[in-house]
């Protein structure tokens, strides 16, 4: 194993999960995962694909080992979820949180809750005293976690983005 990778038994199916940082092909697996779901599950256009490719690439390209996290989940090969943080704006406005989905056929197994854990720890080791996050109402698995680890709304309205409307949520959780 890869320094700094984790493995979870996926007592589902007998499989491990890996859960490392960056690896070639990871940008594009990531948007991939991220255009097809937020596509089959919301209606989001090609606006929001463009995005996440766009700005996950940036990310990876001014990643800072120490102010910057990337962790990704596999299963066999498999792109089973993924989650960052972006510390570039940390000390002014808060260590944010991005790119955090769980693959479909993985979900309901603990990786999630793992993959959000694992983010937390990685900014209070860095120091960071907040953490946000930016979604839309309606991911309510999603919040769930996020509550149960202390995350709280603190913004919320309506935008027209990525070929629908919706209700955008800016949570956040203060470190001690």
């Amino acid at each position: 194993m890869l320094p700094g990778m984790m493995a979870m038994d996926d007592s589902q199916s007998g499989n491990r999960m890996r859960i490392a940082g960056y690896f070639p092909g990871a940008v594009g697996r990531i948007t991939e995962l991220h255009a097809t779901y937020y596509y089959e599950h919301w209606g989001l256009d090609v606006s929001f694909e463009a995005q996440v490719g766009r700005e996950l690439s940036e990310f990876v390209g001014a990643f800072q080992k120490g102010r910057d996290g990337l962790w990704v989940a596999t299963c066999e090969g498999e792109l089973s979820g993924s989650i960052a943080i972006d510390g570039r704006k940390a000390h002014n406005e808060g260590a944010r949180l991005r790119w955090y989905i769980v693959a479909p056929k993985f979900q309901r197994r603990g990786l999630g809750l793992t993959l959000l854990r694992e983010a937390i720890q990685f900014c209070g080791k860095a120091g960071y005293k907040k953490i946000y996050l930016w979604t839309f109402r309606g991911l309510d698995t999603a919040r769930r976690l996020y509550e149960q680890e202390g995350f709280r709304i603190s913004e919320e309205h309506e935008v027209p983005q990525w070929g629908v409307i919706l209700t955008e949520q800016k949570f956040e959780l203060i470190l001690p």
